[in-house]
């Protein structure tokens, strides 16, 4: 029986490192038990600001708990809501959809409003399986491939391969960025 990969915060920080430049005003999108919102904030501490959005109030009153007590100098803004719908938020200098858009069949449109909440020049960062062959709990992967094709199509620069992670579930995990046109 093989060995079960389970990532640590230390894999989330690691896949997101290379994309985050330090403070400014961060979003994660689909942020669950934020997994990643921490990595986020062990990545932009002293003085920065992350606004978590997911759908289940409970994981974000967990997220909440956790940004508070390891990194009490991070504002975090929480807001209890589905991504792929509009959403009040202030201009970001990043943002950060991990595992996320493999639940959406067609990304496109979610994938262009997340970016025009971006400032010019701002990081849109993606981790994702990376493989095209979904599953029941993957519905629809995208390999970091595929993920250049439709960030493409969907006006962000040509995406930059950060790292990679080992998966027990689909292979392995790719962190990726683009960034928005400067104006």
């Amino acid at each position: 029986m093989p060995a079960v990969l389970l990532m640590v915060h230390a894999d989330h920080v690691r896949l997101l490192r290379k994309g985050v430049a330090g403070p400014g005003v961060w979003a994660d999108f689909g942020s669950g038990d934020g997994a990643f919102t921490l990595a986020l904030a062990e990545l932009i501490v002293p003085s920065g600001e992350i606004h978590s959005i997911d759908r289940d109030r409970n994981a974000l009153a967990r997220q909440r708990k956790s940004v508070t007590l390891q990194f009490p100098d991070v504002k975090l803004f929480t807001y209890e809501a589905d991504f792929t719908e509009p959403l009040a938020l202030p201009q970001l200098d990043g943002l950060v959809v991990a595992n996320a858009l493999h639940y959406l069949p067609r990304k496109d449109e979610t994938v262009r409003r997340l970016r025009d909440y971006l400032r010019p020049g701002g990081c849109f960062l993606v981790v994702e399986y990376d493989t095209d062959v979904g599953n029941r709990w993957v519905p629809y992967a995208f390999s970091f491939k595929r993920w250049r094709i439709i960030a493409g199509r969907c006006g962000l620069a040509q995406p930059e391969l950060l790292a990679t992670a080992p998966s027990s579930f689909l292979g392995s995990f790719y962190s990726a960025i683009s960034r928005t046109n400067l104006g």
